[in-house]
């Protein structure tokens, strides 16, 4: 898949609250689970117990963290879409609000729908708001959505 070129954000801003693009999938291992659980300490055995996780879990096997989904944000983004003219930095700002709607089984293939829902232009940087839903291949329920704020200097 290639990526979406945005040309300016004149070119942007008509699409504001439309879907803009839909990015590559890719698959969640237990390898990235378990070294996610090793980063953060987060090792509750629904995520690394591949045994008990398979014959205890509501889930029927492990599941990613909500965060390591959450933390996938800015490569999803990135492998999706990029301004013809690059800007000198990229800044995550901060996040508006962030639903975790169902979990991420290890093995899933996921990918991000992505929608700028607002830009904001200050001196020296463009703020925009991305709406982003992580999805899986089944389209049953997503796994996550987030407003995510990026700030890009100039």
């Amino acid at each position: 898949m290639e990526r979406f070129i945005i040309g300016s954000l004149e070119d942007l801003q008509p699409r504001l609250g439309s879907e803009l693009v839909v990015g590559p999938w890719r698959t969640i291992t237990q390898e990235q689970i378990d070294l996610f659980a090793e980063a953060t300490g987060d090792r509750q055995w629904i995520h690394i117990d591949v045994v008990r996780a398979a014959t205890e879990s509501p889930f029927g096997g492990t599941i990613a963290h909500g965060f390591l989904t959450l933390s996938l944000l800015s490569s999803l983004v990135s492998e999706a879409l990029q301004f013809a003219t690059p800007s000198r930095l990229a800044v995550n700002y901060g996040l508006n609000r962030v639903r975790f709607i169902s979990p991420v089984r290890a093995g899933t293939r996921l990918r991000a729908r992505i929608t700028p829902v607002q830009i904001d232009q200050a001196e020296g940087h463009v703020q925009i708001v991305w709406s982003v839903l992580i999805e899986g291949e089944t389209g049953d329920r997503p796994f996550c959505t987030a407003e995510w704020v990026v700030r890009y200097y100039r």
